[in-house]
Parts: structure tokens; C-alpha cells; sequence
């Protein structure tokens, strides 16, 4: 039996354009249908011993663009579903409420005003969590799609894009017919869209419901009493 041949070896990377830095990542998440990103493959010829062959065979170059990277052998690259976990896995801001009448104390009857407010902490509404994805820089911009104000007592208005507003043109509001200590929150519902390498952006195809802080408003009854 003679001894093996020379080989081909194979690579890949995104197809992100020149060093894999620059807006064609946005071709690359385009250009396939079935949730990863177009690949450049590379191939090279090696020896038995995997040394690389002399002359121009032995340097690496491009064979060919492919939708199906991940069935190379070798091949590690960043697929939708990955981003879409990272995506799931932000430390998202949970959202809060503003109430008039203010000190978190309302009448029965009386209509209450709420107002949609995000904290500090966390990944918010519009700011970019940043992160290495198999080498690859990856942005992720949150966006509310919806939000859902829960008054405690049963109710609730949403999924709506509208974050209310103070007393007297808030377009949410809400009238409480008994009294008592309601568990009231804003529960938000982000989308988001990322980018590779500093690329363009590009929308990640799914949504995250996050539950906001319950804030206790009271509820209290008004008595009226007569005066001589």
C-alpha cells in the first residue's frame, strides 16, 4: 500500500466582506433562508503529516461561498439561533411605573394615570449590549414592541406601543371600583436588532416579555361626610 497523498483542508468565516470587518455581514445574514449566515470556504493542500504543500495549492484561498458552513468539518461559525439565545440571555431592564395621583395613593372612582419608566439598571429600550459570539463582535440593540399595564385588581390595557402619560392628557388611565392594596407593573415586550463585526444592522426574527417590578398602589375609598 502506497503512502497517503496530500489532502485538502478546509476553513471557514463569515462572508463579512475584507477581514471580515466590514457592512457585507449584513449580505451574509441575508443571503440564506435557513438560519445561518453565508460562509466563505477556504481550502488549502496539506500533506499526509498536515504540513502544508509547496506553492500556490498550499496557501490558503477561496473555494466558494456556502448557506450549510456548519457541516464542514471544523467549521464553527455564528448561526440565528445563537444570536437568538444571546438575545434571550440580556440582562433586560425591568420596567416601571409612574402614578398619579402621585405618592402611589388613589381614590376609588377617581381616574388613576400611568406612565411607563425604565430604570438604570440593565439593558434598556434603545441601548446596545455587547459581546464576543465565536469571535465575532456582536451588537444587540433591545426595542420595545409592546407594552402591558397590569392595574392589580384584574385588568389590564395592552399590549400596546403607547407609554402613557401624567394627568391630564395620559392616554392610560384607569378607574378603580374597590379598594385595596393592588400589585401593579408594566410588563415590556422587546425585540431587537443586531450586527456582526460593526456591520449593518439587521432585525433578530423574535420577541422577549419581560415582567416589570410590581409597584403596590392603594386604593383607597373616599367617605363623604357633612358639614353644620
Amino acid at each position: 500500500m502506497g503512502k497517503p497523498g496530500p489532502r485538502w483542508q478546509y476553513r471557514t468565516r463569515l462572508n463579512c466582506g475584507a477581514n471580515g470587518g466590514d457592512a457585507g455581514c449584513a449580505t451574509a445574514g441575508r443571503a440564506c433562508t435557513n438560519g445561518q449566515f453565508q460562509a466563505v470556504v477556504l481550502r488549502r493542500l496539506v500533506n499526509a503529516d498536515g504540513t502544508s504543500v509547496t506553492g500556490p495549492q498550499g496557501i490558503w484561498s477561496t473555494w466558494g461561498v456556502t448557506c450549510f458552513p456548519n457541516e464542514l468539518p471544523g467549521s464553527n461559525l455564528p448561526t440565528m439561533a445563537m444570536i437568538q439565545q444571546a438575545f434571550r440571555d440580556i440582562d433586560f431592564t425591568q420596567g416601571g411605573l409612574s402614578i398619579q395621583p402621585v405618592g402611589n395613593v388613589t381614590l376609588v372612582n377617581l381616574p388613576t394615570f400611568f406612565e411607563a419608566d425604565w430604570p438604570e439598571t440593565g439593558v434598556g429600550p434603545d441601548e446596545v449590549d455587547t459581546s464576543t459570539l465565536l469571535g465575532y463582535r456582536l451588537e444587540i440593540q433591545p426595542m420595545v414592541r409592546s407594552l402591558t399595564y397590569v392595574y392589580g385588581d384584574g385588568n389590564s390595557s395592552g399590549p400596546t406601543q403607547s407609554l402613557g402619560g401624567p394627568h391630564p392628557d395620559g392616554d392610560i388611565r384607569w378607574t378603580y371600583t374597590r379598594a385595596g392594596a393592588m400589585s401593579t407593573r408594566l410588563d415590556t415586550t422587546y425585540g431587537a436588532r443586531f450586527r456582526l463585526q460593526g456591520g449593518a444592522w439587521m432585525t433578530i426574527p423574535d420577541t422577549v416579555t419581560v415582567q416589570g417590578t410590581p409597584i403596590t398602589l392603594t386604593v383607597r375609598e373616599a367617605k363623604a361626610r357633612l358639614y353644620e
